[in-house]
């Protein structure tokens, strides 16, 4: 499944337009939506993160590889473990990441770092780790993404489906807990580094909300840290 995806998101990469006029506006327009709302907290969360070396360079690890490990990981725990959860987590995951790839199509968007005024963690920090300074990419791959696929943040997305699945699955109250905890780092992460505005985030995780509803509406994910009878 997670191949046909990254085919689907080459494809897109392909087809998606390189017009930076389209994407600066659409960045803009987000923008200015949350200076409305008052939720513009990217440029202080995202100085905050450059202030720091050590958070700079642990939110840049965590954003080039937290995203490529944990959900395969959950995807085939899910597989070996809860079958009876794994086909409609799957179609959920894929049905989102669908979702999402249409909008990177329809709605190309600049990410606060190409925007203008902020830091592009990732491409301050290449020195240390396996990015170049295009996004997560690998030194010398950056041509295989695509920079303007900012609307909506699957990296979010997908972190709140691992941490649904998890927290319908797991009998363990640590795993649970760690569960809820990585969508909302990666939240953090991905704005602190200067790839996502927060409503890519918002947008992020209500897609895949809408698709786990739409999959799994009868399994209710466990709110509560107490231990429950679902072996982990």
């Amino acid at each position: 499944m997670l191949g046909l995806l990254y085919v689907a998101y080459s494809l897109v990469r392909v087809l998606a337009s390189d017009d930076l006029v389209s994407a600066a506006s659409h960045a803009a327009d987000i923008l200015h939506l949350e200076q409305m709302l008052h939720l513009d907290v990217e440029r202080w969360l995202n100085d905050f993160f450059y202030a720091h070396h050590v958070l700079e360079v642990g939110a840049s690890f965590y954003y080039a590889a937290a995203h490529y490990l944990v959900t395969p990981a959950v995807l085939f725990w899910l597989w070996r473990r809860h079958r009876a959860h794994y086909l409609g987590a799957r179609r959920a995951l894929a049905g989102a990441s669908l979702v999402a790839l249409a909008l990177f199509l329809i709605v190309p968007t600049e990410p606060p770092r190409l925007f203008g005024g902020y830091h592009d963690l990732l491409a301050l920090t290449a020195d240390v780790g396996w990015w170049s300074t295009s996004a997560s990419a690998p030194q010398g791959l950056g041509d295989l993404t695509n920079q303007l696929a900012a609307m909506p943040s699957m990296h979010v997305g997908w972190a709140l489906w691992c941490a649904l699945v998890v927290a319908t699955c797991a009998r363990s109250r640590i795993l649970r807990i760690a569960g809820w905890a990585h969508p909302l780092l990666t939240a953090l992460v991905v704005v602190g580094t200067g790839n996502h505005w927060i409503l890519d985030a918002v947008v992020g995780a209500a897609i895949v909300l809408v698709a786990w509803t739409i999959y799994l509406g009868n399994q209710r994910p466990r709110l509560r840290w107490t231990n429950a009878s679902h072996a982990t």
